[in-house]
């Protein structure tokens, strides 16, 4: 048995489930505290188990359930919120909208391109390889178009491979920006 948790990058913690504190409601736990964990967690797996998370990001209650969802059906069975820290290199090229260091709250269940205030950009987490970019997104003949927020920077290109639709290159819209703490 541990060599195969060992295989699945898994602790016996992971197979138990939540506890949640005396008195908390689940709704009340998950309405003010996400999950911080790696890049690759937030791309690649859709649920967090608790021995990927690094830290929780703590947030007023209902923050959250005022979110509108614009979700794939392949993604909504994921763990909506995650969060994750931008380093300071990949936080430049949209400087001074994400700091280096940051906290940026993702919302894996809004990955359409669709606008969610007319008007305004919104700021995605792309999976760009199998990297973790921050960046407004833009679909052109089949690419996905990445442009940084500092107009220093290069635009990129992400080509979207046959039988992928871009919404499966968004890991989901960046609802909140913490820069300092």
């Amino acid at each position: 048995m541990d060599r195969i948790l060992a295989a699945q990058h898994l602790t016996a913690a992971d197979l138990l489930p939540v506890i949640h504190h005396a008195g908390d409601s689940p709704a009340q736990v998950e309405s003010s505290s996400v999950p911080i964990v790696s890049h690759a967690a937030a791309l690649f797996e859709p649920y967090i188990r608790p021995s990927t998370v690094h830290s929780m990001l703590r947030l007023p209650a209902g923050v959250l359930q005022s979110i509108h969802t614009r979700v794939s059906h392949s993604r909504r069975a994921w763990q909506r919120f995650i969060a994750v820290r931008i380093p300071s290199a990949d936080a430049l090229a949209m400087d001074p909208l994400v700091l280096p260091e940051a906290i940026v709250l993702i919302d894996r269940h809004y990955n359409s391109l669709a606008p969610y205030r007319p008007y305004r950009p919104n700021v995605y987490a792309v999976r760009h390889g199998s990297h973790l970019t921050i960046r407004y997104v833009e679909f052109l003949s089949n690419r996905l178009v990445l442009r940084p927020h500092n107009i220093a920077f290069p635009i990129d290109l992400v080509e979207v491979a046959p039988g992928e639709s871009p919404s499966d290159l968004l890991a989901g819209r960046i609802a909140l920006i913490v820069n300092e703490l």
